[in-house]
């Protein structure tokens, strides 16, 4: 049972690995820290996964898990005692790299100068997330997600234009 559990386990979360990657790079400006965070994301994620019950779709229960563990997330050196993965945990793999990194990184420079709330809600927005389940996740309603969007598009927009090397329309 426990094997069967494992495997589903980490089907989801090599399917969805995108996620945890996403949230790390936005919450977590430090390569090092970063590694870490995706390490506590991950232990989050599978300490949670027998509770998950399918209630809610699976990549909104994993932005959830995600979102609330880099929100709570603190540096190694607070840490008082660590839990060791198994070695089945760690045939989880790097994401690949990007061709188009640099703007990449401007957008998320920009998103960096956001509220943690709002960068939550941005990157679930680009990540085609609708605005109901941005909603389940944030635990906002529905039309407080969609004022918020647009805020954040004007203050990104502000972020942008500052950075000469972003060439993309926000409201894209």
């Amino acid at each position: 049972m426990a094997n069967l559990l494992e495997q589903t386990f980490l089907e989801h979360i090599n399917g969805h690995l995108g996620i945890a990657h996403k949230v790390c790079r936005l919450y977590c400006q430090d390569p090092e820290e970063r590694v870490d965070l995706i390490q506590e994301m991950l232990y989050q994620l599978w300490k949670s996964y027998p509770a998950f019950g399918g209630r809610s779709s699976f990549t909104t229960w994993m932005y959830r898990v995600c979102l609330n563990t880099a929100l709570t997330w603190r540096k190694k050196a607070t840490r008082t005692s660590w839990e060791s993965l198994s070695i089945s945990h760690q045939q989880i793999p790097e994401q690949p790299a990007d061709p188009n990194e640099e703007q990449r990184q401007s957008l998320y420079r920009a998103i960096a100068t956001l509220s943690p709330l709002n960068k939550a809600i941005v990157l679930l927005y680009l990540d085609e997330v609708n605005y109901e389940e941005i909603a389940d996740i944030t635990g906002l309603s529905k039309s407080n997600v969609s004022v918020r969007l647009v805020r954040i598009k004007k203050e990104l927009e502000i972020q942008l234009k500052k950075q000469a090397d972003f060439p993309y329309n926000v409201n894209t």
